[in-house]
């Protein structure tokens, strides 16, 4: 897959991100849900099984965007976080996938007796 955003827009309140994609698919993408799924070896690690749950983000916001070449978007979050490179492919995931990976990340908080 090769998606291509023909828009990327980021709310006056700066909590979402709405990322349109040829051919007119379009997702609004929490910042909450960016930050906990940020693609940084931070929050991945370095293999699938050394991903990271990071809790207290209920209240983060987008504090900058900022354009890597023509393949991808680096967002800055108020909370200091900045080592995520977000493709055009790695949001577009996200957005077709946003359905199952908040449950799934909402359960893993509760295991790990975190909160939002």
């Amino acid at each position: 897959m090769s998606a291509w955003p023909t828009e990327l827009r980021l709310d006056p309140s700066k909590t979402v991100l709405t990322v349109s994609f040829e051919p007119g698919e379009s997702f609004a993408l929490p910042a909450e849900y960016l930050r906990v799924e940020s693609p940084s070896a931070e929050v991945q690690g370095h293999a699938a099984d050394q991903k990271q749950i990071v809790g207290g983000k209920r209240n983060v916001k987008i504090a900058g965007l900022g354009p890597v070449g023509n393949y991808a978007v680096r967002i800055l979050f108020d909370d200091g976080h900045d080592t995520g490179l977000y493709s055009w492919d790695y949001l577009h995931t996200l957005g077709r996938e946003h359905d199952k990976r908040w449950p799934s990340y909402l359960r893993a908080l509760k295991a790990k007796r975190l909160e939002r």
